[in-house]
């Protein structure tokens, strides 16, 4: 039976502030794509919750539908590649900044941008890993292209109470690394502890000197700016630190010395357009070294209305772990 309405979580800018507000929309109002999908999950990511509060410049154009990340089933398609009762994720290629997104009852997007959902996985569950999940598994994956192993050495998360951090701790304990959290959330660290962390300590202080004594085997840093700075001096000989975040700032102030004496290696990871291959290659590897049990301790599910209210939140770094949207509640 053809979908004639659904609801949708619409932002508007008004006298140059952003609004956002749940509106029921015709389906003719959906942009050009060759897959539809009926939305399951969607989920709350930092870039989503900049889009919706209008802190950064996220969204060009308006009206907006957000949300970078969806799953649900495909309900109509004219991609030979996807039919109808197909279960499929996406994440990233713009999706809920140039183009409708995932807060909402249905998307219309090109075959392309989609991922079959791997076996093993609810909706629920891929939204539970989003892009935050996709990211930090691109970062072990690009840590290991360089030859990254568990060893003797510990390795490092910074930001490891966010959506990228938790992931990342759950994953590198589950491939046998001694994984070590790095939070400023006092009340996160039995939490990080059950998913797999060896070790929490505190935020990292600034280095005292351009190189301190070799100590992290590897680290995912999700944090970026004095962060990434902080840890560098303290990378061991041949490591490298795999950069995905900037909560803590753009900037980066640091030496050449870890780089030119210890030969470290600065691995920038970005999500958004990476190529359909590698992309199922790394949702393959989620549904296989991410412990379900671990990806359950992280989720907290929410309706769709109450989205606006947890973008201030994670905007201002009080959410921990994954935020589920149930766009049908």
């Amino acid at each position: 039976m053809p979908i004639d309405t659904f609801d949708a979580l619409v932002l508007e800018q008004r006298d140059g502030a952003t609004h956002s507000a749940i509106q029921s929309l015709p389906a003719a109002a959906l942009p050009e794509g060759d897959v539809l999908v009926s939305v399951a999950y969607s989920d709350l990511n930092y870039k989503d919750g900049l889009a919706i509060t209008g802190r950064g410049k996220v969204v060009r154009n308006f009206p907006m539908v957000p949300g970078i990340d969806f799953a649900g089933t495909v309900v109509e398609s004219r991609s030979p590649a996807y039919k109808p009762g197909d279960p499929v994720v996406l994440t990233g290629w713009g999706v809920g900044e140039r183009h409708w997104g995932g807060h909402a009852q249905l998307a219309r997007v090109k075959a392309d941008w989609l991922v079959p959902l791997p076996a093993g996985l609810t909706f629920k569950q891929a939204m539970g890993i989003g892009t935050a999940g996709f990211t930090a598994m691109l970062c072990v994956i690009a840590l290991e292209e360089r030859g990254s192993r568990p060893g003797e050495r510990e390795v490092l998360v910074t930001g490891a109470a966010g959506g990228v951090g938790s992931v990342a701790v759950a994953i590198l304990a589950k491939l046998g690394y001694q994984v070590v959290a790095s939070t400023g959330k006092l009340d996160a660290h039995d939490y990080l502890k059950s998913i797999g962390a060896s070790k929490v300590i505190d935020r990292l202080a600034p280095p005292g000197k351009p190189l301190e004594s070799e100590r992290w085997g590897g680290a995912v840093d999700s944090v970026g700016g004095a962060t990434l700075a902080a840890l560098l001096p303290s990378m061991a000989y041949n490591s490298s630190v795999a950069a995905v975040g900037n909560a803590g700032g753009g900037e980066l102030h640091t030496t050449v010395f870890p780089f030119i004496l210890r030969g470290v290696g600065l691995l920038g990871v970005e999500s958004v357009a990476v190529p359909p291959e590698r992309r199922r290659g790394a949702w393959a590897r989620l549904a296989h070294d991410l412990p379900a049990e671990a990806l359950d301790r992280m989720i907290q599910v929410a309706p769709l209305k109450d989205v606006p209210a947890l973008s201030q939140e994670i905007c201002e770094g009080r959410i921990r772990g994954r935020v589920v949207v149930d766009v049908n509640a």
